[in-house]
């Protein structure tokens, strides 16, 4: 649905998108083509993940290519870092373990968000249309 963006980066090579909405929610799309002509109408800014990074606004955030991270902050004061390729929980600033940044097997949340990420997948381009048939509705007394 659409909501109020709050925060927006981009990764140094202006490939890749990233968008913190009011809702918490972290989104995350291919721009690369679409920079490159954006007069071509195939070229298009391509949505390919979204996930709950907070339960209230996010106010700012970065992405750290050399890691592959992505730091997010809300108004709740929180700080939390992200794996930037499938939105992956990684910490909190403040934690009192070290992080992991090259273990992205667990798939954990936060206390407060209860959503996984979503992986937006692109439409099948070779999909054809479906044809539409209509079946008068007929009674059959002998069923």
């Amino acid at each position: 649905p659409s909501v109020p963006l709050t925060a927006l980066c981009t990764d140094i090579s202006t490939k890749m998108l990233l968008a913190g909405s009011k809702e918490g929610h972290i989104m995350r799309w291919s721009i690369d083509s679409f920079l490159e002509d954006p007069q071509n109408s195939k070229n298009q800014i391509k949505e390919e993940l979204c996930w709950r990074a907070h339960s209230t606004e996010v106010v700012d955030l970065f992405h750290e290519e050399e890691k592959n991270v992505v730091v997010t902050a809300s108004i709740d004061g929180s700080v939390r870092l992200w794996h930037a390729m499938n939105g992956y929980y990684l910490g909190y600033l403040g934690q009192p373990r070290k992080f992991e940044l090259s273990d992205i097997s667990r798939l954990i949340l936060p206390c407060d968000v209860n959503n996984f990420p979503t992986i937006i997948k692109e439409e099948s381009k070779h999909m054809e249309k479906t044809k539409k048939f209509e079946y008068p509705l007929m009674l059959d007394r002998d069923k």
